[in-house]
């Protein structure tokens, strides 16, 4: 066998039991889902395929095993962080979501002008280059990728990126597409007790708590909506099928989500 053979083998093997084990414990422990959408690149992307660990913040009404806790209410084993990816029921819709966490229970939320704000403090970003794609079609959906660019002329679609650094020191990337989008600028939002407030990484193309629940956005999540945290992509499918093999993302297996 070739050694390209070999390896194509070895990594159906490991999507193989990455799918057995989330179909013998994602009703105990974790649970699979595929990334539909662009709202949180590029921190994770069309056709990602997740683990959620259920264990991260507890037992809720969403995450017990066969849909029964061992008591009524939830446990918390410890706190959700500023921070985290996390995947939510929507408080309306009941759709899983995943966003990253911003506000906590009593924290002050604005942005302005594309910043986001923390309690009054505006939370620092740094240039880090630009973000680029492919202008294909995506996923199962077909969708084409918001872009910064003339991406039809090019074939290239590109997105600034910057570094954004929340309170506690925690990093990740945020990416823009165009100045003055409507959650470019918001009122003061202020996080009630027990609820938390997210937001996508792709900012410009994320229907997230910056938006009413009216209009179909997030709004504030209530803490038993949560169902678990996002720490690291399994594998990765560009096309529109997981099983399309041949556009796997090599360089996106087990990797760690910051």
């Amino acid at each position: 066998m070739a050694k390209s053979e070999g390896g194509i083998m070895e990594t159906v093997k490991t999507v193989f039991w990455a799918l057995l084990i989330a179909g013998v414990f994602r009703t105990l422990f974790f649970q699979p889902f595929w990334i539909p959408s662009e709202s949180m690149k590029d921190t994770l992307l069309i056709g990602d395929f997740i683990f959620v660990n259920k264990m991260a913040y507890g037992y809720s009404k969403y995450s017990c095993p066969f849909g029964i806790c061992p008591i009524s209410g939830r446990i918390l084993a410890s706190d959700p962080q500023r921070g985290d990816v996390v995947v939510f029921r929507h408080p309306v819709s009941g759709e899983d979501y995943v966003k990253r966490l911003i506000g906590l229970p009593g924290d002050t939320v604005q942005v302005k002008n594309g910043i986001l704000f923390l309690n009054g403090a505006e939370v620092p970003q740094e240039a880090d280059g630009v973000f680029t794609e492919k202008y294909e079609p995506q996923g199962p959906q077909g969708g084409y990728p918001a872009c910064a660019n003339d991406a039809q002329a090019t074939g290239v679609c590109e997105k600034p990126r910057a570094r954004e650094t929340l309170p506690g020191g925690r990093t990740h990337d945020v990416l823009n597409v165009r100045d003055g989008n409507p959650g470019d600028n918001t009122d003061v939002f202020t996080v009630p007790p027990g609820h938390y407030f997210f937001m996508g990484d792709n900012r410009d193309n994320s229907l997230d708590s910056r938006f009413p629940q009216a209009s179909g956005g997030v709004g504030f999540v209530p803490a038993e909506n949560l169902l678990g945290r996002v720490d690291r992509v399994m594998f990765s499918s560009a096309g529109r099928s997981l099983f399309y093999f041949w556009t796997w993302r090599a360089d996106r297996f087990f990797k760690a989500v910051e």
